[in-house]
This record gives C-alpha cells, sequence and structure tokens, in this order.
C-alpha cells in the first residue's frame, strides 16, 4: 500500500447533492472508492478539515469548508528517470520532467509525481504547478512557490503571455522522406472531448486550438519537428500531428487508443516541452529557459 506523504484538499461546494454528511459526499464524490474504504480512512484520521480537526462518520456536510484526506494506491509503480531543477527563486521554480512521471498526484501515482519529488527537494509545502504537462510529455513545468505572486504566474497561461515550444519525433509520410528542409504547417481547427473522456478529437466548428509546426530533420523515415502551440487544448500537437498523417511515435492514445498496461520505459512518447519564455510579471524581467532533454532521430544519415 502506498499512502500520500501530503494530503490532497477539496472544497465542500455550495449545493450538498442531497449530502447531510461529509462521508456521503465523499461516496458521491469518488464513486470509485467503497463507502466501508471511506469509513476505515475517517476512523484512522486519514480525512479531517483544513485546520486539522478530525472528522467523524456524522459530521455533517458544511458547504465551502476545506477538507483534507490522504490518497491511497495498492501499488504505485516507480518512475526510474531523474528530474532537475533548473531554476528557482522567491517566486517561481522551473523544473525539466522525466517522461512518464505525472506532475500531480492522480490515478494509481501519490508520491511518484513531480510535486511531491519537489516538496522532498526543496522541504517547501506550498509549490503549486501553474500549467499542466502530460504525464507521457517530458520537459519543461513552471512552479509557483510564493501564494501572493502565484496568481500573476496563473495569467501568464490564461492570457497568453508566455511562449513555448516542443520537439517531437514522427513516422515520415513517403511524400516527405526526401523533402526539402524546413517544411512548415499552420494547423487551426477546433478541438473537443470525445469518448472515453481522457481522450480529445478534432471536429467541425469555430477554430479553438493553433499550432504552427516545422519539419527539421529527417532520417530513415522518421522526422525531427519542432511544434509551437498558440492554443492550450489537451492533446493539442499530439492531434495536430496525427492530422497531418504523422501521428506522434509511441503515442497510446492517438490514432489507437491502446490497452492499459504497465510503462513501457524502453518506449516514451516522443513529446518534449523543450523552451519556455515569458516576460516576469513581478520582476519585469525576461525569462527564457530550455528543457536540457533532447529528442534525436538516428545518427545515420541525418539531414
Amino acid at each position: 500500500m502506498s499512502i500520500a506523504r501530503q494530503a490532497s484538499e477539496i472544497t465542500l461546494p455550495a449545493d450538498n447533492k442531497g449530502c447531510a454528511t461529509v462521508l456521503q459526499f465523499l461516496c458521491l464524490q469518488f464513486p470509485f472508492v467503497c463507502e466501508a474504504l471511506w469509513r476505515d480512512r475517517i476512523a484512522k484520521g486519514k480525512v479531517h478539515w483544513f485546520n486539522g480537526a478530525a472528522i467523524t462518520v456524522d459530521t455533517p456536510f458544511m458547504a465551502s469548508k476545506r477538507l483534507c484526506y490522504y490518497r491511497e494506491v495498492v501499488a504505485e509503480p516507480v518512475i526510474p528517470f531523474e528530474h532537475r531543477i533548473l531554476y528557482q527563486d522567491q517566486h517561481i521554480l522551473l523544473a525539466d520532467k522525466p517522461h512518464f512521471l505525472p506532475v500531480t498526484p492522480g490515478g494509481e501515482y501519490v508520491n511518484e509525481c513531480l510535486l511531491a519529488r519537489l516538496k522532498r527537494d526543496t522541504a517547501l509545502d506550498d509549490i503549486v504547478p501553474v500549467h499542466r504537462l502530460d504525464r507521457d510529455t517530458a520537459g519543461l513545468v513552471l512552479f509557483s512557490v510564493n501564494a501572493k505572486s502565484r496568481p500573476a504566474y496563473y495569467q501568464l497561461f490564461s492570457q497568453g503571455n508566455i511562449s513555448k515550444s516542443y520537439q517531437a519525433v514522427a513516422r515520415l509520410t513517403p511524400a516527405l522522406r526526401n523533402a526539402a528542409l524546413p517544411v512548415n504547417w499552420h494547423i487551426a481547427n477546433r478541438i473537443e472531448k470525445s469518448q472515453p473522456a481522457f481522450i480529445n478529437a478534432i471536429v467541425p466548428g469555430e477554430v479553438n486550438a493553433m499550432s504552427d509546426i516545422s519539419l527539421q530533420q529527417h532520417a530513415d523515415g522518421l522526422g525531427l519537428f519542432e511544434l509551437i502551440p498558440h492554443s492550450g487544448k489537451t492533446h493539442q500537437l499530439r492531434l495536430h500531428m496525427l492530422s497531418l498523417g504523422m501521428p506522434i511515435l509511441h503515442d497510446n492514445y492517438y490514432p489507437v487508443l491502446l490497452p492499459k498496461r504497465p510503462p513501457q520505459f524502453d518506449k516514451p512518447l516522443q513529446l518534449l516541452a523543450k523552451t519556455l519564455s515569458f516576460i516576469d510579471p513581478v520582476t519585469n524581467s525576461a525569462q527564457a529557459f530550455t528543457s536540457q532533454q533532447q529528442l534525436a532521430l538516428p545518427p545515420a544519415a541525418v539531414s
């Protein structure tokens, strides 16, 4: 059994949805955790109010009050790749995440995530990612370490005041295997949730996702691409590469959703968040970061 070292938090909503007690709310909110397990966690003090006050199975639902609980999984995968802290000041921390490591706890991961690792590294409890990166994707992730300045860094992303570039490797279509370089595309379409709910799809309608993609190198039927997203839809770059007929190498979601299986550490998704740059909203200084990781093509005949 793996138990989270740090508590997860949830704020009880204004509408109790018919729940008279906290226990009833937890059972409704987390339907895959049985009532008996919640009762056991409550009895062992693993669920409490944010101020540390204990609850019981009869504690009434209290709207807008913050609740803490400790996530548990039977067997947590261990990710055998290291992260790096590339920069830290009194406001932000910039980390270089390896493939396979989630940014925050979720699913079968509680302690083996970038956030938990950084808390152990820095001995800081108040660290919050200000954007997300898929577990399968490697590269740069920006964290806030200062609650007072945190909203300003959230706004960098919500207002589009940040520049990002990615690298990807994909198998080329036949027409591109000997193409003169670079080859450029501008992709603009609409992306919405699909089924199952954790994947997305390109659909007809008003544009909400835009990317610029450039083929930079090719060798042995593979291409190294630079990708610049101009919006932040989930799986946007993976879907835009798919739309070109060149899904990213080792993608378990697109074009075909593969059955769930243990991590294939020898076949990481070939997608890397390579650069991140912005004008710091607190210091007004220019910040530019580059991942120390690198995607590469086979060494022979790289053009």
